[in-house]
């Protein structure tokens, strides 16, 4: 539910316009040096405010540390960190609470929770509480200093041109979508199990626990349709695995190979837009025409970077520690 891992283990918890946000991160090895300020660089880049085209809500997400930390170090226990929601305009959405919002998860939320949730900001549906993650991700690749995780925006609005793809959000007064891609490099062999818990499998049930997120894919991905085999087989260099090209994206049969982990996520457009649209009114039950006041982001994908990197940085410390690649003592 809203727990991940098998022995790097996250629980995440906390709503938009709650009293905090954050995560317990469980099976972290003892030992590791970890304070405050290893997390804040990439907590930074989470932020919105910091571009054109992102939310003007800000936040000082400056992490709390709860548990699991004594003498500046993991104890092997689980650590849990709190993030403080102080910057709200729960206003925005009790105005609106009557129609529930296309794209977002009001409707189906409501159905399922009886109308129990918190429904301000998204509650615990927002991207708010990929703060977390990030923590958790910035502990993980702590854990991980052999292995360089980069993420970078290669779209928007179908555009190679990022400013030209947010200049076009802006022009039609919407919002816009976005690709994002994710590399790896270092990888060891052997990362992955088959059957149900391949590299790919865990990489991608991850991936779609970051809001807006609608399709994953690995290497050469839905391109691989249209190809040959032979031109899709990526020809092995030597020993140590390498391939002439890397169509799989480092990843064969759902094990790493050692070659680049290599994969993109596409990000819909923000579902919250100054467009007029139209929904049906749970108090009158007849369809709508209204438009969506707040602060939203006009492309959620320039924000997600950091948070696929996290994501990743989860898994594989995960993956890491069942392969015994990490001790579960840092000397």
């Amino acid at each position: 539910m809203n727990s991940f891992g098998r022995i790097f283990r996250v629980s995440i918890f906390g709503e938009s316009h709650g009293e905090c946000v954050g995560i317990t991160v469980d099976g972290c090895p003892a030992g590791l040096s970890l304070n405050e300020e290893d997390l804040l660089f990439d907590l930074e880049r989470r932020k919105g405010g910091k571009q054109k085209g992102t939310t003007p809500r800000q936040e000082a997400d400056y992490p709390i540390f709860k548990s699991g930390i004594f003498n500046g170090k993991t104890t092997g226990f689980p650590i849990t960190i709190l993030f403080e929601n102080n910057n709200t305009r729960s206003e925005d959405y009790q105005k609106q609470r009557s129609i529930p919002r296309p794209g977002h998860a009001d409707w189906v939320a409501h159905e399922k929770f009886g109308g129990n949730e918190d429904y301000r900001g998204g509650g615990h549906f927002s991207a708010r509480l990929t703060t977390g993650l990030v923590a958790a991700g910035a502990i993980a690749k702590k854990l991980l200093s052999q292995l360089q995780i980069t993420a970078i925006i290669t779209e928007v609005a179908g555009l190679k041109d990022i400013e030209a793809g947010l200049q076009k959000a802006i022009d039609a007064k919407d919002s816009v979508g976005g690709i994002v891609e994710c590399v790896v490099t270092g990888m060891p062999v052997g990362l992955g199990e088959p059957y149900f818990d391949s590299l790919e499998s865990s990489l991608a049930h991850m991936m779609f626990t970051i809001p807006a997120v609608k399709g994953v894919e690995f290497g050469a991905g839905f391109a691989a349709a249209k190809m040959f085999g032979s031109e899709h087989n990526d020809a092995i260099e030597n020993m140590q695995g390498a391939t002439r090209t890397n169509h799989a994206g480092g990843i064969v049969g759902g094990i790493s190979n050692g070659n680049d982990l290599v994969f993109r996520i596409a990000i819909k457009p923000t579902s919250s837009t100054p467009k007029e649209q139209t929904s049906s009114n749970w108090d009158t039950e007849q369809q709508e025409t209204f438009s969506i006041k707040g602060r939203h982001d006009l492309c959620v994908a320039l924000r997600a970077p950091v948070i696929v990197e996290a994501a990743t940085a989860i898994v594989l410390a995960d993956a890491m520690l069942l392969e015994q690649r990490i001790s579960r003592v840092i000397k």
